[in-house]
């Protein structure tokens, strides 16, 4: 007689037998051999006969030749059973095997899908950590052989007739190339870089790989996977997959988890393609917006920097520009600038105040007529903010600069004289963009040898710093900081004029600060050439 799983050793036995169990059922003695079995047992186990020792299955012997322990679990052909313990009498152990078949399919559905999720999550993690197109590529490739397939490689849209190709092969190396091959050569790749519904791998024959496809030292391809990798609105190209040995075919489930994780590759990509196209687009902007570098020009030393209001900007509402004589230019004309406002915006304008002022060099001989029209030109915009403007038309008469110069709106300039001195230019006019007409007032600057012309915008006098961090820098602070410039070179002037601003400012907030030295050079003289005034100055 057997007792039932349920009844502890110390309890009485059950009147139930092995031949009535509901269950395949083994009695083992205490020495290990088969005393008793039921039809079902025999069935299940041909291998066990009564009074020789249990051999088979393992994992149920290895179980039975130790003390009473909990259930174990394994396989039986291509079933799975559980094995419980229970006490018989005679210190004999009836084991009750139990089966789980349909119940281990399940838990080891659950596991892979756990470990599908898991991969999934990993994989949008690692996909979206980067914006960069290149490495996401790359990124691509290696969890596709990590997770996938035995090797893997990306393939770009592209419209030159080359396939730009990512690589990740056997041995987990990345690599990166481009062939003159058609897409046509692989089965299902055409359709998959433009989008549409991958062709399933049971249907691509693995021997029509071309070579270019298989990484160099892969062997036979023994099964082939290609799933477009789907991007906002366009393809951001196609995922091939190859396994090695013809046992190692692309099952229903590898497929549909190659296209959940391409449908996330293929996101990221085209996420990281259009960041680069915009990011491009705006570098190709920005360079139209930033202040050009300035250098000597026609005889006369010029230099400018600028810091925009954030560190984290570009550019802002201030500007400098320096245009060199030409045809209907007879002077150079150097322009400094402050539009109201901060950031992109303000940029936009100062650009387009720089193209207008472009177009209006020919008329730069008269000054009020130059920023009249500009005025109305600003005023017939749809924008509201206003500018000031300082013009300053620069010729070289021998050893001097002369200068014709003009403010509208615009904090005067400075001349820092050789002796040590420093002047207020008598110039002064109306804002741009606000009044229908405007009045400026133009002063003449001659300067010598050593001597400097500063222009600047009101970010500078009107920085907050100082011990208590509120305090404007202002006029006097400013002149005497360019008392301390005398004599120098216009980059030397700027950068002092600069690095003093900011030492003022510390960390705090501040305008855009925009600085311009125009400085006669020392010991220079005119060489004519051609017998014109233009040429070649020399020490």
């Amino acid at each position: 007689m057997t007792s039932t799983p349920a009844r502890p050793r110390t309890g009485a036995a059950s009147t139930v037998s092995a031949a009535t169990a509901p269950y395949p059922v083994v009695v083992i003695g205490a020495d290990g051999h088969v005393v008793e079995l039921n039809a079902a047992a025999s069935g299940l186990l041909p291998a066990a006969r009564y009074g020789r020792r249990l051999r088979s299955p393992a994992w149920l012997a290895a179980a039975s030749g130790a003390p009473l322990a909990e259930s174990v679990r394994g396989p039986v052909g291509d079933r799975f059973f559980s094995a419980h313990p229970s006490a018989a009498a005679g210190d004999r152990t009836a084991w009750w095997l139990v089966d789980e078949t349909e119940r281990q399919s399940l838990r080891t559905e659950l596991e892979a899908e756990r470990a599908r999720t898991q991969f999934l999550n990993e994989a949008s993690t690692a996909l979206l950590s980067s914006l960069n197109l290149d490495r996401c590529m790359e990124v691509t490739a290696r969890l596709s052989t990590q997770h996938l397939a035995d090797a893997a490689l990306v393939v770009s849209p592209t419209t030159t007739g080359k396939l730009p190709l990512v690589f990740c092969d056997h041995r987990g190396e990345v690599s990166r190339r481009t062939v003159v091959e058609s897409p046509d050569t692989v089965p299902g790749l055409t359709e998959a870089l433009r989008g549409f519904p991958p062709v399933p791998a049971q249907w691509i024959d693995p021997a029509s790989a071309p070579r270019w496809l298989v990484p160099e030292g892969f062997g036979e391809v023994g099964s082939l996977a290609v799933t477009p990798l789907p991007g906002h609105g366009v393809s951001a190209g196609a995922l091939v997959l190859l396994r090695r040995g013809k046992e190692a075919a692309f099952t229903d489930g590898d497929e549909m988890l190659a296209r959940l994780f391409a449908a996330r590759a293929g996101a990221a990509m085209s996420a990281a393609r259009l960041y680069a196209e915009q990011n491009m687009i705006s570098d190709t902007l920005m360079r139209e917006l930033l202040p050009p570098t300035l250098r000597q020009l026609e005889g006369v030393d010029f230099a400018g920097g600028y810091r925009p209001s954030k560190d984290t900007e570009r550019v802002g509402g201030d500007f400098y520009d320096v245009h060199p004589p030409g045809e209907d230019l007879p002077e150079t004309l150097a322009v400094l600038g402050d539009v109201a406002g901060k950031g992109l915006e303000a940029a936009v304008l100062t650009g387009k105040i720089r193209n207008t002022l472009q177009a209006l060099l020919p008329m730069a001989d008269d000054h009020t007529r130059m920023l009249r029209l500009l005025n109305n030109a600003m005023r017939t915009s749809h924008h509201t903010r206003f500018a000031t403007l300082v013009l300053a038309s620069v010729r070289r008469e021998e050893r001097d600069v002369v200068l014709r110069l003009t403010a509208a709106g615009h904090p005067p300039p400075l001349v820092l004289r050789g002796n040590g001195t420093v002047e207020e230019v008598d110039t002064h006019g109306s804002l741009i963009g606000v009044l229908p007409a405007i009045s400026a007032h133009t002063a003449h600057v001659r300067l010598a040898p050593g001597d400097t012309c500063l222009l600047f915008t009101d970010g500078v006098t009107e920085a907050r710093g100082g011990p208590l961090g509120d305090t404007l820098f202002g006029d006097q602070r400013l002149k005497s900081a360019a008392a301390e410039c005398v004599g120098m070179p216009a980059e030397a002037v700027v950068e002092r004029i600069q690095m003093v601003t900011s030492q003022w400012l510390g960390d705090g907030r501040h305008d855009d600060i925009a600085v311009m030295a125009i400085t006669a050079p020392r010991g220079s003289h005119l060489s004519a050439v051609d017998g014109t005034t233009r040429g070649r100055y020399t020490a």
